[in-house]
């Protein structure tokens, strides 16, 4: 193939010459003579890349970088990695053959520094090189390891961040899903969460219906955990724990699927009220392994029953098991999300005072809710303005009202209902008793 890309038509066959001149040109290495056997394979390497035979071209680069790294100068080998990359007229197959033999070296190599130096000459001469993309990216993720096991993370993040791996077309979808999620990880280690999620849509989640991608799957959600809980979308958190907990591997292990229940009802109840939250927490209260753990089933309950929840016994009955996960602990997140619970029971029983009452004066509001009056007034306004409930306060008279004001093309729409019903009433009640003077009318004819 030549430097455009072009198929060459092979002009002549270099196969019997290759076969005896690396043999050659070993011996001749292994006699201390490692330069002159490097020219010998550098004219023959010209001779079949000019004759565009990508089998002989191919043994003959390996050739030379294999016996660059058995002198162990490793000066020589980037020197001669550089060269070959530049000739005129390069077979990509071949440089890229060449690039993945000389990439099994950078292990081998004997000092950190070394390693550094091989990976950035594999960095520069596949950088720009589509036929190499995915050998420069694999090149690249080895050398984001390396800063982020120096404690070097932003810089980390940064170097893999270069790498556009969903527009490889070399490159398999698992390997490039692989790479991204390594990308969202660096980012959330470096607390880059907005580039994290912006990153985080370059993944179809219908690449994790197949199941040998779940592993994939659980460390794609995970992260999106990760991301949902700083950002405090508790719906977002609850729906990734249920991709989670829906997954096979994790509904085999008792453990991990009891784990992740807790954190799905958590994080449902920790949610903002409304149609979608409402839905998802009534289809969690049904899920049958829910009854296994009888103490989350009673806590999922009561927040979908409508009776009043009073904190302080919310507080005693659930407190100690709540405070000793992760989600209620005591650190600065489990605190704030302590808070918004109690937020969370408190609109509850306001949405339930609203169903069962017309009016209520601010004393018993307070009372029922175990708030000072200012409070009270907070939760219910929010409420309000978020069109949970529809409230009105009549702070002179301290009454609060929860019944609507209808407006007159209301009024006047139930009026006509009522008085059509009225009048159907009426038209039936004539004809029965019509019918009832007629059959009485005959039955005393008859008589």
């Amino acid at each position: 193939m030549a430097e455009d890309g072009k198929l060459e038509k092979l002009e002549k066959d270099f196969a019997p010459v290759v076969d005896a001149t690396i043999p050659e040109a070993e011996g001749l290495a292994k006699a201390g003579k490692l330069t002159e056997a490097l020219d010998l394979l550098l004219g023959l390497e010209k001779q079949t890349r000019v004759g565009a035979d990508l089998a002989s071209n191919s043994r003959v680069l390996i050739a030379i970088v294999n016996l660059s790294y058995e002198s162990g100068d490793w000066k020589l080998l980037n020197e001669n990695v550089v060269l070959l990359s530049k000739k005129h007229g390069l077979l990509k197959a071949a440089i890229t053959k060449m690039v993945q033999r000389t990439m099994e070296f950078i292990e081998k190599t004997p000092d950190q520094k070394t390693k550094l130096e091989l990976i950035e000459t594999l960095r520069a001469v596949t950088e720009g090189k589509i036929f190499v993309e995915v050998e420069r990216a694999r090149v690249t993720r080895i050398l984001s390891k390396i800063r982020e096991e120096e404690g070097k993370l932003p810089e980390a993040a940064d170097i893999l961040q270069e790498l556009a791996v969903e527009t490889f077309g070399s490159m398999d979808k698992r390997e490039k899903t692989d790479f991204i999620l390594e990308q969202m990880r660096l980012l959330l280690a470096k607390n880059d969460y907005i580039r994290a999620q912006i990153i985080s849509r370059k993944i179809s989640t219908k690449f994790f219906s197949d199941e040998a991608n779940h592993d994939l799957k659980l460390r794609y959600y995970n992260l999106m955990v990760q991301y949902a809980k700083h950002e405090g979308q508790y719906l977002n958190v609850c729906k990734y724990y249920r991709e989670i907990y829906n997954t096979p591997s994790v509904l085999k292990d008792d453990a991990k699927w009891t784990e992740v229940l807790k954190n799905i009802v958590y994080f449902i109840v920790l949610s903002p009220y409304d149609n979608e939250q409402s839905d998802l927490i009534h289809r969690i209260d049904e899920e049958p392994n829910l009854a296994k753990a009888p103490i989350l089933k009673e806590f999922t309950k009561n927040f979908i029953t409508n009776e009043l929840m009073r904190w302080p016994k919310i507080e005693e009955i659930f407190g100690p098991i709540l405070r000793d996960n992760d989600v209620f602990a005591k650190s600065e997140d489990g605190e704030k999300r302590w808070k918004d619970l109690h937020k969370r029971v408190i609109e509850h029983n306001i949405r339930v005072l609203a169903k069962y009452y017309d009016r209520i004066s601010v004393k018993r509001l307070e009372q029922l809710l175990d708030l000072s009056g200012a409070e009270a007034e907070s939760f219910l306004s929010n409420l309000v303005v978020n069109k949970t409930v529809w409230a009105k306060i009549d702070r002179p008279a301290g009454i609060i009202s929860f019944v609507p004001r209808k407006d007159p093309n209301s009024t006047l729409n139930e009026w006509s209902t009522s008085i059509n019903s009225l009048l159907e009433l009426i038209v039936k009640t004539t004809h029965l008793i019509t019918k009832e003077e007629m059959v009485h009318s005959i039955t005393k004819t008859v008589i």
